[in-house]
């Protein structure tokens, strides 16, 4: 039990909260890299173990040990090297949404060294030109959805170099529906090339922890894109994601709900889970239907659990009672805060409460209800022992900037910093934004990192999030965190799940605005949007209640389930 954790670990267990923030570290080798010192270090010593299990709705399976990656990976690897000439420090894209083929692509490019991109399926032409022009990939490898392969064609015949292209065959049925691959390369025979054997690079070669891993591409919602720099110590800082909040267990199935291009995919379906000796599960779905979601929690033994919010909220909207969630000893969320009343709702199915994380691209998770924590709905929990956060009050009362930043006090709204960044940089924490040496200083190339998310502290040290801090609204003279607001419209039973924006007003100059997604058996009429006012009104300060209500099929998110309130707010300035 715990063979590789011990390796980095020099203590793995603790009596409390306390105790773990206090005394927990994690040694990082100068040469450290996740594909040979985890996945080939646990096919050398237990050649049989689980490392995926992977389903699809067409009923596609796929089950591979962690020899099966290590052998898969070292192939691919020689391959890459011999027919797509990659080698260190170049970079690819990655858009593979689920596909199993991932995470030996993936394991196949740390061993090489070379930098990877995911990407989303949903990118169009202007998307991957930006991309592509930004960071000069070598090559692209992405699965063979007729949307992708029309995108990246159209990119190469206007002239935007994109590199060698290699395809992943799915094995579409419908000859009409199968996208032109005729100019790119196939997967396929990478897996069939007489390759020479992989040895792991030495001397001038060598890789190294400080080495780039990866780059994520922001969202992008206030403006380009930025690209998120990690480096190959990375997936070090995922121990205390995977072990102390999502509590994985040696040999047993961990289901998180992700997408490979989304930055959650490193924190629930490759980094940690490998290191605690889990197997990861992969539910490569078409379109998610909650009541699918269930039977797959159900029917695979799946022991850890994590899924943003939204999917909690949308799963509620069925039986839950009927389905035999047994085996599942602990759940998760992040990506977005989880009001109160779906946990809450969830204990009462289940038995048990929702464990919140929360963190960004930029790093692992940062703060989160721990073991040793009992969770409080609607709270964040605790800080991870390997980042130093404080709420840091930045402008006085009269918005005049501090000139030195200051701790809010309990009680007290405070923007989340990472702090002590001269002092101890956290190994999870993204290295800067790639070729922009500039924002880079501007983000942690001080003694702090500030995210831009706002929360208060209670007397017990519990963190409470209240919003990003160009979400909250000033309305009225008062600052109203949507998410409490949005907390309210929740409790009420005609509400699945909503987004609270500021929209301008004639005579006030900014109201509060809700978008409301309604439950099944509800309508959208003006007498539902009167009682929802009433109803916050009566759940919360009435100066709080959205003036404006506006019923939606479904809200806008990004990849990884987080509302895109940015984009909400640009159309409200727009008059309907």
């Amino acid at each position: 039990m715990d063979y590789l954790l011990k390796k980095f670990c020099p203590r793995l267990e603790f009596d409390c909260y306390d105790d773990f923030y206090s005394n927990y570290e994690v040694i990082i080798p100068d040469d450290f890299n996740f594909a040979y010192d985890i996945v080939d270090e646990w096919a050398r010593v237990q050649p049989d173990k689980r490392a995926l299990y992977w389903i699809d709705d067409k009923g596609g399976k796929h089950v591979q040990t962690f020899s099966d990656i290590a052998k898969m990976s070292d192939q691919l690897a020689s391959a890459f090297k011999s027919e797509l000439g990659l080698k260190k420090g170049d970079i690819v894209l990655l858009i593979l949404r689920q596909r199993w083929e991932y995470w030996a692509i993936a394991c196949a490019l740390m061993k090489m060294g070379v930098i990877f991109v995911p990407g989303s399926v949903q990118m169009t032409v202007k998307d991957l030109a930006f991309r592509a022009e930004s960071v000069d990939f070598k090559a692209v490898f992405a699965l063979d959805d007729p949307y992708v392969i029309e995108q990246l064609n159209r990119c190469t015949e206007l002239g935007t170099q994109i590199g060698s292209k290699v395809v992943i065959n799915q094995g579409y049925e419908c000859e009409d529906s199968a996208p032109d691959t005729s100019t790119w390369l196939s997967f396929d025979d990478m897996l069939a090339f007489d390759a020479p054997v992989w040895k792991r690079p030495s001397g001038d070669e060598a890789l190294c922890a400080d080495d780039t891993l990866m780059l994520y591409f922001t969202s992008g919602t206030t403006g380009q894109p930025k690209m998120v720099h990690h480096a190959h110590r990375h997936p070090l800082g995922h121990i205390t994601t995977a072990k102390y909040w999502q509590q994985v267990q040696e040999d047993t199935l961990h289901f998180s709900v992700t997408d490979s291009a989304w930055a959650k995919f490193g924190w629930g379906k490759i980094y940690g889970q490998w290191i605690c000796g889990a197997a990861v599960f992969a539910y490569d779905w078409d379109a998610f239907e909650p009541a699918k979601l269930l039977e797959k929690l159900q029917d695979y033994d799946i022991v850890t659990f994590c899924a943003p919010p939204t999917m909690y909220r949308f799963m509620l909207q069925e039986d839950v009672g009927a389905y035999d969630l047994s085996s599942v000893a602990n759940y998760v969320t992040a990506g977005e805060p989880l009001n109160a009343d779906v946990t809450n709702r969830w204990e009462q199915y289940t038995g048990k409460k929702i464990r919140e994380g929360f963190g960004q691209s930029e790093s692992t998770v940062m703060i989160a209800t721990w073991p040793w924590l009992e969770p409080r709905p609607g709270s964040l929990g605790k800080p991870d022992p390997l980042y130093s956060v404080k709420l840091l009050l930045e402008h006085d009362p009269q918005g005049r900037p501090y000139v030195r930043s200051r701790e809010a006090d309990i009680g007290q709204e405070g923007a989340i910093c990472v702090t002590q960044l001269k002092e101890h940089y956290p190994p999870g924490l993204f290295v800067g934004y790639f070729n922009d040496d500039e924002q880079s200083m501007k983000a942690v190339g001080g003694s702090y990192y500030n995210l831009g998310d706002m929360a208060w502290r209670d007397i017990d040290g519990y963190l409470t999030f209240v919003g990003r801090n160009d979400d909250v609204i000033k309305a009225s003279g008062y600052r109203i965190g949507p998410f409490e607001v949005e907390s309210a419209l929740i409790l009420h039973p005609a509400v699945v799940e909503s987004a609270v924006t500021a929209a301008p007003d004639p005579v006030r100059g900014t109201v509060v605005k809700a978008d409301i997604v309604l439950a099944k058996g509800y309508d959208p009429s003006d007498d539902l949007a009167q009682e929802l006012q009433e109803h916050v009104k009566n759940v919360t300060a009435p100066y709080k209640y959205p003036r404006i209500i506006r019923f939606v099929s479904e809200l806008p998110k990004t990849l990884g389930g987080k509302i895109k309130r940015a984009e909400i707010r640009e159309k409200n300035k727009t008059p309907a």
